[in-house]
This record gives C-alpha cells, sequence and structure tokens, in this order.
C-alpha cells in the first residue's frame, strides 16, 4: 500500500487515498520515515534483519544443507543468543531449508539366501563401553558427475567414527573386504578384548572371504534381518548423515569429496 500511495500522491494527495485504503496516513508517514532513517525502525526488524544475515552465513557456508535445528546450533557456538522459534520465523522469510532424506534409493543390500548366517548379538543395542568392542558395516551410495558410486564403512559404536571405508563404483565383494581390512590395519586390538562386527544380510558380508576374514582376525560376526534398517540402525544413521551432509562433487569426472562429521 504504501508504494500505491507514493505512485499517487501527487494526483490525490495522501489523505484522500488513506480514506480508502485500510491505513492511517501518520502509519503511512511514519513507514517513510522509517525508510529515511533505519534506526527508527524497531528494535525487532533491526535485529532481525541482523540475524538474517547470519543465518544465512552460517547455512551458504555449510554448502545450503543446514536446516533450522544445525543453524541455531551454530549460532550458539558463535556466541549468538537466539530463540528457535526465531531462527523457524526468519529461515520461512528467507525461503532457506535443509537438506532432507528423500525416498528414492538403490538397493545395496542383496541378501544371499544361501549362505549360512550367524546369529544376531546386537539386538538393536547399539552400545559399547570402550573401543573396538562392537563394530557395525554398512554400504551406501553417492550420486557424483559420473553417475553412482558405492561406498562401504566401518564404524566404531563407542566413538561413531568411521574406522574403515572404501569407494568404487560397483558393488563388488572386495569393497566391503577391503574397507574392514583399513579398520583392522588403523586400529590394531589387544586379542584378549572380544570383538563383535555386526552388519545386514548382505551377500557381501556373508561371502566366504569375508567371514573368513573375520574368524582370522578374532572376530564374531552378528547379523540383523532382511529388509530390517533397525536392526543395522546405528550404520543406517551415521551413513544417511555423511552421505546427505558432507557429499559433494568437486569438479567433473572425480569423486566427491567424502568428510564424516564427528557426532
Amino acid at each position: 500500500m504504501v508504494r500505491f500511495i507514493d505512485a499517487h500522491r501527487k494526483t490525490f494527495t495522501v489523505e484522500p487515498i488513506c480514506a480508502v485504503l485500510p491505513i492511517a496516513p501518520s502509519l503511512y508517514y511514519q513507514l517513510k520515515a522509517r525508510e529515511r532513517d533505519p534506526y527508527r525502525r524497531p528494535a525487532r526488524a533491526r535485529r532481525d534483519e541482523w540475524l538474517s544475515e547470519h543465518l544465512r552465513r552460517v547455512w551458504q557456508e555449510n554448502r545450503a544443507v543446514y536446516g533450522v535445528r544445525k543453524v541455531w546450533n551454530q549460532l550458539k557456538r558463535e556466541g549468538q543468543a537466539v530463540a528457535r522459534c526465531t531462527m523457524a520465523r526468519l529461515t520461512r522469510r528467507l525461503g532457506l531449508a535443509g537438506v532432507v532424506r528423500g525416498r528414492t534409493f538403490k538397493v545395496t543390500t542383496n541378501p544371499d539366501t544361501l549362505a549360512s548366517r550367524p546369529p544376531d548379538l546386537v539386538t538393536r543395542q547399539f552400545t559399547a563401553i570402550h573401543p573396538n568392542q562392537l563394530w557395525v558395516a554398512g554400504l551406501t551410495y553417492v550420486a557424483t558427475w559420473r553417475g553412482f558410486v558405492y561406498v562401504a564403512f566401518v564404524i566404531d559404536v563407542f566413538s561413531r567414527r568411521i574406522v574403515g571405508w572404501r569407494v568404487s563404483t560397483s558393488l563388488r565383494s572386495d569393497l566391503a573386504l577391503d574397507a574392514l581390512a583399513q579398520a583392522l590395519y588403523d586400529h590394531r586390538r589387544a586379542e584378549a578384548v572380544p570383538l563383535v562386527h555386526h552388519s545386514d544380510r548382505g551377500g557381501q558380508y556373508l561371502s566366504i572371504r569375508y567371514t573368513e576374514r573375520l574368524a582370522e582376525a578374532g572376530i564374531e560376526s552378528s547379523v540383523g534381518s532382511t529388509g530390517d534398517s533397525y536392526d543395522n540402525a546405528l550404520a543406517e544413521s551415521v551413513i544417511g548423515c555423511s552421505r546427505r551432509k558432507r557429499s559433494q562433487p568437486t569438479s567433473r569426472g572425480t569423486f566427491p569429496l567424502l568428510v564424516i562429521p564427528m557426532p
């Protein structure tokens, strides 16, 4: 309405226009005074403008994947006291949104119906009191400019760190085996400490070579049920977070940079 009055005030003056429109002349003059002097605006409007600049900065610095909660937490770490509802309101106003997990997927778990299956020793209790007590493994995929690549992870439940990982353009059994080899090499453990390796029922983890390597290392194998992500929920959560949060192509013809966030 202010722009409309500005466009017609020379012809009809302000008061007759305001008599027709639902706006008082005093409000119009007040809004025009705020345009000339921004410091006459309400304190909330000035703070919203200042917060919006920081909100957009944090969102852009994190590859436009942060949502309201993560932007809010980052601003708190920077010493900015702001309410979460305020961040939600400004995020909606700016039209910003974080990356969410979509429903499209590629199948990475191909159960081997003929292979013998170890029991489920974890039973969805993903806890550990010391490192190298429980490892969980999983496979995922990442979209790049060259197409999909597959990534195998081995995660230490105690620290939530990815202790072994490998990337390949094919879903081969050696992919998971290479990730396990890296975990065993980089994280040597005392032989007296028992270690459980938990995974889904994918053929890569039930293959003869993989199970033999676990036996050689003195690791007890544990396998969840088929088609139930909750039986390997920790691996699904860490993999999903890393794939959505930190997978970004850097140049054409190269694999994306995978930086695993630490909780």
